[in-house]
């Protein structure tokens, strides 16, 4: 992955978010103040935007500048925790101009890492932990296989649907406490989201190659 790649990328992430806004905000509606979808849209929408005009090629430095770009418009607790995860990517990209697949994988592992860090949340608290951590484990394990990126896809979707299953832990939701069982989280649906829109580009991606 170069600059080239990671830009149509995010572009997608933004155009996904923007679609899908209404719907973040019926979910978050439910259990928390309802900026989930304005936030994810505002917050890719100015990382495409910077991506577009960026002369930087080290993808650790555009990353980075993501992180602040994101934080800026979108300062919400998902937004912040967003802004974690293109840190943490960044810290593992700093420097290389071209990353692989295993490379990449790694950095996302990282980012994870540092929300979980930073927000002191787990896997099974009801989070967007509970989609990118499956989806991050697939490219990590299976990143020689060709459709990698839709399996990826598809384990974010499951881990997306068993936060049905849980309760939540975190900020407003955990007040709500056995009532949100039985409803999908909001910010693991934007993490199944995230993963859908990498395997939509990349597949339009290898059809122009």
């Amino acid at each position: 992955m170069k600059k080239e790649q990671l830009k149509y990328i995010l572009g997608e992430i933004s155009r996904i978010m923007d679609e899908s806004a209404d719907y973040l905000v019926s979910l978050d509606a439910k259990f928390g103040d309802g900026d989930l979808g304005i936030s994810m849209s505002q917050g890719f929408k100015k990382v495409a935007e910077y991506m577009e005009t960026a002369q930087e090629d080290d993808l650790g430095k555009l990353l980075r500048a993501c992180s602040s770009e994101f934080n800026e418009v979108a300062p919400s607790t998902l937004g912040t925790i967003m802004s974690f995860g293109f840190m943490g990517m960044a810290k593992v990209l700093k420097g290389k101009m071209e990353a692989t697949l295993p490379e990449m994988a790694a950095a996302m592992e990282a980012g994870v890492q540092m929300i979980m860090d930073k927000a002191k949340s787990r896997p099974g608290d009801k989070t967007i932990l509970d989609s990118l951590i499956p989806g991050v484990q697939v490219l990590k394990e299976q990143c020689s296989e060709p459709d990698v990126f839709e399996k990826a896809y598809q384990a974010a979707y499951e881990g997306m649907e068993l936060t049905k299953t849980m309760k939540g832990k975190h900020g407003r939701i955990a007040y709500y406490g056995d009532k949100t069982i039985g409803e999908v989280d909001g910010g693991a649906t934007v993490g199944m989201l995230i993963f859908k829109a990498v395997s939509d580009a990349v597949s339009k991606l290898t059809e122009v190659q």
